[in-house]
């Protein structure tokens, strides 16, 4: 398949009557700020977002909202319903598709400190009374077979794209690394491909139900085992074999921050949309905007219209982001070095778009 996707990528310099290169996303993902910093954000939005060309904004806010169904859920610094409501009139007043987020199934924890869901839920830990202060593992992983789960993961869904009047969701679902795990009486037995393509699914039909799209990252529908990507940029314990169980019509945030991998390529064949997204490498940044833009370009239309666009990331606080953007205060290297390869890539897509 890896094959088909280079060959895909040698078609851009025929002529086609495929989409023009023009992207119809150019997004940026974002971690939710500080509370306090919802104003400096909502001002981000409207001037800067705007002048840069940005028309989506992923805003991750995982578990940090004052829920009402499920209040004991709200996690550290949580956002209240009119504050996502600040924001999201924001991106309206200036055009841009806001994009809630909460990182399900994976990264339910960090370090020694356990998301919230796992903390008020021990109950829907995939791996429950192992690994004690997460000793020996990268995140924690929620039991996607655990009764009673889905309840409380569709309401908290449904509360923070409700506040965004989101019509679509970013369900996270990258790094998975903890899944059927042989100790958890709900999932032994079952194969990870099986029970990530499952819950792919459960949070693909609820969005839909609820008339949303799914997003989600890419990462563990790629065969790390057989393409050299490994176990973070791709999957190594199986569920890559999930990409033949779920819907096509998920949008595919395909990462790489290493090197511009034809994965795209891949995906668009698969029949995904797919956007691709770098982190803080500008050259590798523009080689994947130069790729996107090849394949609207030189495949057929149905593969072409498939490539969608760009969605930068960031992996810091939103007000870091901001100030480094700004100049406004020196930040740490990762910071200066993302806002620095997000102001070079939509530089290189309003130059690519003056251009056609």
């Amino acid at each position: 398949m890896f094959c088909v996707a280079v060959a895909v990528l040698a078609l851009s310099q025929k002529a086609s009557k495929a989409p023009t290169p023009n992207l119809p996303i150019c997004g940026l993902h974002l971690t939710a700020p500080s509370t306090q910093a919802v104003p400096l954000l909502c001002e981000f939005i409207k001037t800067s977002l705007v002048t840069e060309g940005v028309n989506t904004l992923v805003l991750e806010f995982d578990y940090r909202f004052k829920f009402t169904r499920h209040p004991e859920i709200a996690d550290g610094d949580p956002y209240s319903a009119s504050q996502v409501k600040q924001i999201a009139l924001a991106c309206k007043e200036a055009h841009i598709h806001l994009i809630p987020q909460i990182n399900l199934l994976g990264h339910q924890s960090w370090a020694k400190s356990t998301e919230s869901l796992l903390r008020v839920h021990p109950e829907f830990d995939e791996t429950r009374g192992k690994y004690p202060d997460n000793k020996g593992i990268y995140c924690r992983s929620y039991c996607p077979n655990a009764p009673g789960l889905h309840k409380v993961i569709f309401d908290c869904i449904d509360e923070i794209a409700d506040a965004c009047s989101a019509d679509a969701f970013h369900c996270g679902m990258d790094e998975v690394f903890i899944l059927a795990d042989p100790d958890c009486k709900y999932c032994k037995g079952k194969t990870a491909s099986s029970v990530f393509a499952s819950e792919v699914n459960a949070l693909h039909d609820h969005l839909k139900a609820t008339k949303r799209s799914m997003w989600m990252w890419g990462d563990r529908l790629l065969d790390g085992r057989t393409n050299g990507l490994g176990e973070w940029e791709a999957s190594t314990n199986g569920t890559w074999d999930a990409i033949n169980k779920i819907p096509k019509d998920i949008v595919i945030s395909d990462w790489h921050y290493d090197h511009a991998e034809p994965t795209p390529a891949y995906f668009a064949l698969n029949g995904f949309p797919v956007v691709a997204s770098p982190w803080r490498n500008s050259n590798l940044a523009v080689q994947q905007l130069d790729m996107m833009e090849a394949l609207r370009k030189g495949a057929n239309p149905k593969i072409a219209s498939n490539a969608q666009g760009m969605l930068h990331t960031t992996w810091c606080d939103a007000e870091a982001f901001i100030k480094a953007y700004m100049g406004s205060k020196k930040q740490s290297k990762d910071v200066e070095e993302t806002a620095q390869c997000f102001k070079d890539l939509f530089k290189a897509i309003r130059q690519s778009k003056a251009n056609h």
